[in-house]
């Protein structure tokens, strides 16, 4: 009898203050206005480092937007400003690139930019 654990690891801990710079899921990161909590990974489909691809593909993250007294969940593509409050968020990084026949989502960090406001 074979029993899936997949999806029933423990959680990583979870920031309750935002950070500045790069973080991993469910933590919270600090743009210049908004803050920023990825959720989670909806597509990963960007060309792995050690594979030559026809197609760079994309990454798509399901975050939460935090702002004074509100939140929006807004699914944030790699390079794609989106519009928030009186600016735009944009995701501008994700790290470590995808490399052939691994799966690294659990050490995965996010930056993002928030440009406009004030």
């Amino acid at each position: 009898m074979a029993i899936s654990l997949v999806g029933c690891a423990a959680a990583p801990p979870v920031a309750r203050t935002p950070i500045e710079g790069p973080v991993r899921l469910g933590e919270i990161a600090a743009v210049d206005g908004p803050k920023v909590r990825p959720d989670r990974v909806i597509e990963d489909s960007r060309c792995p480092v050690d594979v030559q691809c026809i197609q760079a593909g994309r990454l798509i993250v399901r975050s939460t937007v935090l702002g004074g007294g509100w939140s929006k969940e807004l699914d944030l593509t790699l390079g794609v400003p989106v519009p928030v409050a009186d600016g735009m968020l944009t995701l501008i990084g994700a790290t470590p690139v995808p490399v052939a026949g691994e799966t690294s989502g659990s050490a995965a960090r996010f930056t993002f930019k928030f440009q406009g406001g004030r």
